[in-house]
């Protein structure tokens, strides 16, 4: 890592493992801009979406009536509304590599998700993340964050995992959980939350002095 003054950390993350809490304490811990909603916030301004349109497709692959929906708009033979627009995952993929881009020249910040570490593989001044835990740290992380029953909080944490499964596998062409794309893999059930933090800083530093 060169020693430049901006630093980016990439966070990817299994729901319940503790990725937004780690990215935010560890913002605070170095100064760091703390980079999410940031990011659908910039897409949805350059597609000139609502910004809950474009969140609910974050860091998801289309349905299939999506997806007949995206490609029905290339048709002549279909007719839709002149207000309908659908973005492809690809299109929106592109838009978002370039925020990231963009915000890894402009500051050193935490970047949650995206495929951020996929997308800034090849910066110098970058380190990627992969944080996942345990079934049932995870669960008990989420029924106690979005009041779900036990039943709810497994469904969620399913559908999480094949979601951002099958989004990094699209647009990135590799495995989301394999830990060769990563720096670091941290099981934060076994670390803990705490020390997960403790040991992303101290990484970042190792890698500042190389």
């Amino acid at each position: 890592m060169k020693n430049t003054s901006h630093k980016i950390i990439t966070i990817s993350r299994q729901i319940g493992s503790g990725g937004a809490y780690v990215g935010q304490q560890l913002a605070k811990k170095l100064n760091f801009s703390y980079v999410d909603r940031e990011i659908i916030s910039q897409a949805a301004k350059e597609f000139s979406m609502l910004e809950e349109d474009l969140e609910s497709r974050d860091e998801k692959v289309p349905s299939f009536w999506q997806s007949f929906l995206q490609s029905s708009i290339c048709s002549p033979d279909v007719y839709l509304p002149p207000q309908v627009f659908v973005p492809t995952e690809e299109a929106i993929f592109k838009v978002e590599s370039e925020i990231i881009k963009g915000i890894a020249k402009d500051r050193s910040a935490i970047i949650i998700g995206r495929c951020g570490s996929h997308i800034l593989r090849d910066n110098p001044n970058h380190i990627s993340i992969f944080l996942h835990a345990e079934s049932d740290f995870r669960q008990k992380r989420i029924r106690e964050l979005y009041h779900l029953s036990n039943t709810e909080a497994h469904k969620m944490l399913e559908q999480s995992d094949d979601e951002r499964a099958r989004y990094h596998q699209l647009l990135t062409g590799k495995p989301w959980s394999d830990a060769t794309q990563y720096d670091l893999c941290i099981n934060t059930s076994k670390l803990g939350i705490a020390s997960s933090i403790e040991l992303i800083a101290q990484t970042l530093n190792t890698y500042s002095s190389l």
